[in-house]
């Protein structure tokens, strides 16, 4: 979990010691590792990317040929259609990112700085939406909001303010965690010396803490943007008709228009938003850096003063707990009565007629299926990109190109999933439309959208290692894939299986590039939910809770495993 929270603060350094010793002797060997996860990038991102901004402007997105065309780009601009799009999609996630951090920092304070009952049920409470799949947060908004839920008085029900209240749900984690991990580790002692002289609570907050803090709160203030303004499941499972952001109309121009040059545009313009995203975000880090004193403390005991952070807290709690809670509990109302119809519906084909054959059970199945080989796809890249990551690289040029793989490695972690499920359609499928065919795509798109969370799952726990130790090993005369095998390989086999849990949760869930390239004969459950939402019935509305419930259950459950797995201390401190 912790790892999922705090890999994404774009433009953060890498953990990592540099050892000033000899080379390990294995040079060459670096740079054939080097080329499979290159070469996956090249493949798999580059070029799908680059054929949508490609096809954007006009060019020939199968070839890269024919003269620049901005006719599209010009239309599309001029419509009013795309500007409200575009308004809307940054004023929701501007909304979401404001509510999160206003949220976030005195939840952050409580759950890090203070000693309150249950502090760790609480913080594991706040921190698991984040793992959850965006179709199962917006199913269970509807539960919650839809008329005849607990709160369907309200009439929220897909309405922005909805889906903005999903959002903050989803990711006020993101400001919790790494907000409060360095919370956590701040010196008390300049606050406790603004007090004596006088200084109010706020005011010492204001003055002493919160420039500390800065940093931290500009990071996850970026990624949580970027997060809302890619908030593809949510928007389809939860937004009304006709009400969309640049995402969901990518996907509609794509799927119900069949207009693959509009659709291009619009991925360019989501991936301006994310490029001004990431951009912002660096310089917002870059002024506001500044050296800390670092002192871990104990959490002192709560007082009168925080009487507003625990109320603030308390409102976070529950915003957490009832729609999961909501999306249980109606998971078993069925339109006969309480008991497990919805459940039992989720292995028959009711709704064969419309999912191309495919029941609830056999989509589950897929997705099983799926998320195993795009977690086998996603190790068998990320293990020797995490090694390259790690290495102790002497040579200027070594060390200029680990750093541009590790920026490199960044950039799927920024473009949405939509855009990579598009640029998947426009270049892999088009040219090769017999992998299409096969059903190769998914895994792959899948496992470019999990790879940075499992390198930063990896990454952390390879740094750990202490270069004396290889220096070690090799005085005694353990030859460089020894040193390998018998002093990364234990730490490495640590991270793998933290690794592998993050990816398959990631595959499990996914939504933006599978809705693209599922096969309407064989969904995954996230698209088949989508899809069950999307029909009338009350038989379909309660098989999409039952399977978002399975789906909730399963991905919790696996990053359960993976935070009882990852290791404790520096090595399990870093990462996504």
């Amino acid at each position: 979990m912790s790892a999922l929270t705090e890999v994404a603060a774009p433009g953060t350094d890498l953990p990592r010691r540099r050892a000033r010793g000899r080379g390990d002797g294995l040079g060459p060997w670096w740079l054939v590792a080097a080329v499979l996860p290159v070469a996956f990038l090249l493949v798999f991102f580059a070029w799908p990317v680059a054929a949508m901004l490609w096809r954007g402007i006009g060019g020939d997105a199968d070839a890269f040929t024919g003269a620049v065309d901005l006719t599209a780009f010009g239309e599309t601009l001029a419509r009013e259609r795309t500007w409200r799009i575009l308004g809307q999609t940054l004023g929701m996630a501007a909304a979401g990112t404001v509510v999160s951090v206003a949220l976030g920092l005195p939840t952050a304070f409580v759950l890090h700085r203070r000693r309150v009952p249950g502090r760790a049920v609480l913080r594991a409470l706040v921190l698991v939406p984040f793992v959850l799949p965006t179709v199962v947060v917006g199913v269970a908004f509807r539960a919650l909001l839809a008329p005849g839920g607990p709160l369907g008085f309200t009439g929220l029900d897909q309405t922005t303010t909805a889906v903005v209240l999903a959002m903050v749900f989803f990711n006020v984690s993101v400001v919790v965690r790494q907000v409060g991990a360095l919370w956590n580790a701040l010196d008390p002692r300049q606050t406790e010396a603004a007090r004596t002289l006088g200084a109010s609570p706020w005011w010492a907050f204001r003055t002493v803490t919160l420039p500390q803090l800065a940093p931290a709160i500009a990071a996850s203030a970026a990624l949580v943007f970027l997060f809302c303004a890619s908030a593809f499941g949510i928007v389809q499972t939860l937004g009304r008709p006709g009400y969309g952001t640049l995402e969901s109309e990518i996907w509609v121009q794509t799927s119900v228009y069949l207009d693959l040059r509009t659709a291009a545009v619009f991925s360019v313009l989501q991936f301006a938003v994310v490029l001004a995203a990431v951009v912002v975000s660096g310089v917002t880090a870059a002024r506001t850096q500044r050296a800390l004193r670092l002192r871990e403390t104990p959490p002192a005991r709560l007082t009168r003063a925080d009487a507003v952070p625990v109320a603030v807290m308390l409102a976070v709690v529950a915003l957490v707990v009832a729609p999961i809670l909501t999306l249980v509990v109606r998971s078993f109302h069925t339109r006969h009565g309480w008991g497990l119809g919805n459940y039992e519906l989720l292995s028959t084909s009711a709704g064969s007629g419309f999912v191309g054959g495919s029941t609830p059970a056999q989509a589950l199945e897929q997705s099983l299926r799926v998320a195993v080989d795009a977690t086998l796809v996603t190790l068998v890249v990320a293990v020797p990109l995490a090694l390259l990551l790690t290495r102790p690289f002497r040579s200027r040029a070594a060390l200029a190109a680990q750093r541009a793989l590790d920026g490199a490695l960044l950039l799927p972690l920024g473009v949405s999933a939509v855009t990579v499920g598009f640029g998947f359609v426009v270049s892999l499928r088009a040219t090769f439309p017999e992998l299409a065919a096969s059903g190769v795509l998914v895994p792959l798109a899948q496992a470019v959208v999990a790879l940075p969370l499992a390198v930063r799952a990896l990454v952390p726990v390879l740094a750990a290692v202490d270069p004396r130790l290889r220096e070690a090993a090799r005085t005694l005369g353990a030859g460089p894939w020894r040193v390998l095998a018998t002093v990364d390989g234990p730490f490495l086999a640590r991270g793998v299986g933290v690794a592998a849990g993050f990816a398959f949760a990631v595959s499990l869930g996914e939504f933006g590039a599978t809705s693209f390239l599922a096969s309407p004969s064989a969904p995954t459950l996230p698209v088949l939910i989508a899809r069950l939402l999307g029909r009338p019935g009350a038989d379909n509305y309660g098989m999409a809770l039952a399977a978002a419930t399975v789906l909730a259950v399963l991905s919790a459950g696996i990053m359960l495993v993976c935070e009882r797995l990852r290791p404790r201390g520096p090595a399990g401190a870093g990462g996504l």
